[in-house]
């Protein structure tokens, strides 16, 4: 009886487990990219895997092994070029930021210096199914998975909560009160620095694009579409963060850096246009506020 009564109760702490391990999954949101290989361009030296632009992604690999520097561009049909770096032999995804339309992309070799070979390149038309899926999914400069730290953190964060803007401040406050601008870290960055989230997470410190991806990951895990932007306000280089509501579409500007610091714009500005004075005093001075890139 006894032995029965002790098996009774591990099925019941098995069968919580379960039901408390799919609770948490379900509140991660994640999508991640995949090289279906039902459209690509490919040679010797890379493969371009566009199977997947009506979901709002390119695939990129470099597939020989080197030691010399490798980059990818993606021109958009708006006339902006994003260009990103390559590692060898590892696949990279890139959002389809600018809408529809026609794309090239172009792998290319360092020859010399500033010199490069073209190593293959693919145009093709994007008509997507949704236009936001580019926002709402892991790429090269955003790049979570359902265990990264900070996800399962927003998870943790936004249960029961509901509402884009109410998220937003959770997940604004979590960050700012969590982890500490690295000073050292920001006067030694090299060029083509991407963030990894579990190492931000683990040491609580990093710098403005550490900020960015981690909030834009958090959010995108809870399901909101999330723009981390860069561009300029006035000649000083710049970041922030937009959300898209339901009710009143893309909120530009929600998280922003002013040079010094991250701020949150008035969490009520969706449902009530009634900005604050301060964040209306900044976006109105920012004559050259402009957008120049959306991860």
């Amino acid at each position: 009886m006894r032995k029965r009564m002790q098996r009774a109760a591990v099925l019941v702490m098995v069968f919580c487990l379960l039901i408390m391990g799919s609770r948490v999954g379900a509140d991660a949101k994640v999508i991640r990219a995949k090289a279906s290989g039902k459209a690509v361009n490919e040679n010797s030296q890379m493969i371009i895997d566009y199977s997947n632009i009506s979901k709002g992604y390119v695939m990129v690999k470099y597939k020989q092994s080197t030691k010399v520097k490798l980059k990818a561009q993606v021109a958009c049909p708006t006339g902006i070029t994003y260009t990103y770096n390559l590692t060898a032999k590892k696949w990279a995804t890139f959002p389809l930021s600018e809408g529809n339309g026609e794309y090239k992309v172009t792998v290319y070799t360092n020859v010399s210096g500033n010199s490069y070979a073209t190593a293959g390149s693919q145009s093709f038309k994007v008509s997507m199914d949704n236009s936001l899926s580019p926002f709402l999914m892991a790429n090269q400069f955003v790049d979570y998975t359902s265990s990264t730290k900070c996800v399962k953190k927003a998870s943790s964060l936004c249960k029961n909560v509901s509402g884009e803007m109410k998220k937003v401040k959770k997940v604004y406050d979590w960050t700012i009160k969590t982890i500490k601008y690295d000073k050292a870290k920001a006067k030694t960055v090299q060029s083509g620095y991407l963030p990894n989230l579990d190492t931000v997470y683990k040491n609580k410190k990093g710098i403005c694009f550490d900020y960015a991806a981690t909030m834009t990951a958090m959010l995108r895990s809870q399901g909101i579409p999330t723009k981390l932007v860069i561009g300029y306000a006035g000649s000083a280089y710049h970041a922030w963060i937009s959300v898209y509501s339901e009710k009143d579409g893309w909120i530009d500007n929600v998280i922003y850096f002013d040079g010094e610091k991250w701020n949150l714009m008035d969490p009520t500005f969706a449902s009530s246009s009634n900005s604050s004075p301060a964040i209306m005093d900044y976006i109105g001075n920012g004559s050259n506020y402009q957008a120049k890139y959306a991860y």
